[in-house]
């Protein structure tokens, strides 16, 4: 065990937050926190790291155990390029490899004992070297860094000039380089796109310390934790297994609980109903009676409702006109910005009832599509034509549709007058907006609260095109859960942007990835579009290139179709793709034999250099020995880049 939690309790003037928390994390154990927004999660997290103080209880961390912590927002203030910053945590190692060169060059002039010291403290402190991947830490660094998504042209970047969610991944790339014991991590995919989410998936998954994390990505809770940590109404239980184990279990926990709690209701009013009957009898003897099963009734312990999904927003999104069955046409649309295309010919189709998910990294394009098509911005070239009877209904990731400066009230009832006091009032308690809190002003309420006044405007709108921008950004999994319903059931066609891949599984039927300049459409879900990705990303690159070579530079757009049927055309085209890539593998995995025959040479040469080292008849022959270091030195190099080599291989195959 690395940590343990006791009887945590928190509360905030008389809200209770957690009560009585207990659970323990094991070494190398992965796990996650889990709950609704405001359920206490991030407090949990500062709690255990004394960033909050604590009502009461105990958190313990093992003797001698590392912690570290990222919370959602980061204050990283440093004159230091990205590079640099990342640097900075393995300066021990640096200042083992300083130490290592002064001791080789004062090898050359020392003799005798002196000499046998300083080979001891040389062997003893390479070892520490090696065992701190000192040779690699370079390569580790740009490992890293590119993993969480910066270029190379990124790593001079000055850190006071980045954006927030840079910073968080700065920050974030420190704490996997230190490796401590345990790692606390608040929302770390917040700011990352699909590929650097895949990549830190696989990164923790491997991660040789314990983790444990609050996260609402359900596709990366799935991956990586074997324990899921739940907080409900300020209860916190632990549940074995990754999410879907979780929701499978709390979702009978949660029938038993409701049937206890409706069991429990009906025998209070049964026990009400028998007071109520004996005090009307007005004898000393039922008075005495009635009151008894009164105390009786003060003792008992009441079991409170369990929070059902209906209990929180309620969406319904339906179109009030039948669109045409072409709902949108796009062709040869291109867009630049600063000299930078994102897209050039870019053609798309959708059809109603479809609902597709577009993906890509960042900066690919994919929010600008989206704002073309609302005609927020202008086109180089190209058109977009809406089909017959398309109304949009526009989710903006930043809110733009929305005033700051109205209240929540003027903001349904401007957009939409006919509607009468109770109907607004309504449809913003559906998004868990009651009382006076309609009366906030839109400046003044957080990401999640915003999105959800976007939600209920797109909800009064009828529309049959929704083109939704990271709809599912600061919900809660609940909240995704409903939403994802919602869209299940909408009759019309929705056209989205998400890094939500359980999200895109669940709603998506067709997928449309922006990649390398190129479009690629998958007709299935995520699921299905990991399945295809490798094979068919790669032959639309090729076919652009071998239909234009003069597109080297700046491939024109193309795309390819994976569709799920088992027409004889996709059939014979996945044949194909099939065998270049056995091709392919085929090559590879001859390259790795060769680099795999190379390695065993110079270890073998390291093997029997490392034995001369060690032949008494030589001991005093100090040029024999700084030769055989050097040669030593120069092969262990050629051996990390083989090992390099060897690990690329390794993944492509």
């Amino acid at each position: 065990m690395i940590l343990s939690v006791n009887n945590l309790s928190k509360s905030f003037a008389t809200d209770v937050i957690i009560k009585d928390c207990t659970f323990n994390i094991e070494d190398h154990e992965k796990a996650a926190i889990i709950g609704i927004n405001g359920a206490g999660k991030s407090t949990l997290l500062k709690m255990i790291v004394g960033e909050e103080p604590l009502d009461s209880g105990l958190v313990t961390l093992s003797k001698g155990k590392t912690l570290a912590y990222l919370a959602q927002q980061q204050e990283l203030n440093s004159g230091k390029s990205i590079y640099d910053e990342l640097l900075e945590v393995k300066q021990y190692v640096i200042d083992m490899e300083t130490e290592l060169r002064d001791i080789e060059s004062r090898m050359g002039s020392t003799k005798g004992e002196e000499l046998d010291a300083l080979l001891n403290k040389y062997n003893s402190l390479n070892q520490k070297f090696e065992m701190a991947n000192g040779y690699a830490y370079k390569s580790e660094i740009v490992g890293v860094l590119k993993g969480l998504g910066f270029s190379e042209e990124d790593f001079s970047l000055n850190v006071n000039t980045l954006s927030g969610g840079q910073k968080t991944r700065v920050a974030l790339g420190k704490i996997l380089l230190s490796s401590p014991d345990i790692i606390l991590l608040d929302e770390p995919t917040n700011h990352l796109d699909m590929e650097s989410i895949a990549w830190l998936e696989n990164y923790l998954l491997n991660y040789n310390g314990a983790v444990v994390l609050v996260s609402h990505d359900r596709y990366f809770l799935d991956k990586i934790v074997s324990k899921v940590i739940e907080i409900d109404q300020g209860v916190v239980t632990t549940f074995s297994g990754n999410y879907t184990d979780y929701a499978a279990k709390k979702a009978v926990l949660r029938n038993m609980k409701l049937k206890e709690y409706l069991n429990q209701q009906r025998d209070i009013k049964h026990q009400e109903a028998v007071i109520t009957k004996l005090k009307q009898f007005n004898r000393e003897k039922s008075i005495k009676r009635a009151e008894s099963r009164e105390k009786m009734l003060d003792k008992i312990e009441v079991i409170e409702k369990p929070t059902e999904i209906d209990d929180k927003m309620k969406i319904k999104l339906e179109p009030q006109v039948i669109s045409g069955n072409d709902v949108l046409t796009i062709e040869g649309l291109t867009k630049s910005f600063d000299n930078v295309t994102l897209f050039k010919n870019l053609d798309l189709e959708i059809k109603r009832g479809e609902r597709v998910a577009l993906i890509g990294n960042n900066g690919t394009g994919k929010t600008t599509i989206l704002r073309l098509i609302n005609g927020l911005i202008p086109a180089d070239s190209g058109t977009i034509m809406l089909g017959s009877k398309v109304e949009i209904g526009y989710y903006d990731q930043e809110h733009h549709v929305l005033d700051p400066d109205k209240t929540l009230f003027e903001e349904i009832s401007d957009a939409y007058p006919d509607l009468n006091n109770t109907k607004i009032r309504n449809t913003l308690a559906a998004f868990l907006f009651t009382g006076d809190d309609v009366f906030k002003y839109i400046r003044d309420l957080s990401g999640g609260e915003r999105g959800r006044v976007s939600l209920a405007k797109l909800m009064l709108s009828n529309a049959n095109l929704l083109i939704l921008d990271e709809p599912t950004n600061h919900l809660d999994i609940v909240s995704k859960e409903i939403l994802e319903n919602a869209l299940n059931s909408y009759t019309g066609t929705v056209l989205y942007v998400s890094h939500d891949r359980y999200f895109i599984n669940t709603t998506a039927t067709r997928i449309v990835e922006l990649t390398n300049k190129t479009t690629v459409n998958y007709i299935g879900n995520y699921d299905y579009y990991l399945e295809k990705k490798d094979i068919l990303t790669a032959a639309a690159v090729d076919e652009a290139l071998k239909n234009d070579p003069s597109l080297l530079d700046s491939p024109k757009q193309a795309t390819a179709t994976a569709s799920t049927s088992n027409s004889n055309t996709n059939s014979k085209e996945e044949w194909k793709l099939s065998r270049e890539e056995q091709n392919r593998l085929k090559k590879a995995k001859n390259e790795l034999k060769k680099v795999e025959a190379k390695i065993e040479e110079l270890e073998e040469k390291i093997k029997k250099l490392d034995e001369e080292y060690a032949d008494p008849s030589i001991a005093s022959n100090t040029g024999r020995l700084m030769e055989i270091h050097k040669e030593k030195s120069s092969v262990e190099a050629d051996l990390n880049d083989l090992y390099e080599k060897w690990e690329t291989l390794s993944e492509s195959i």
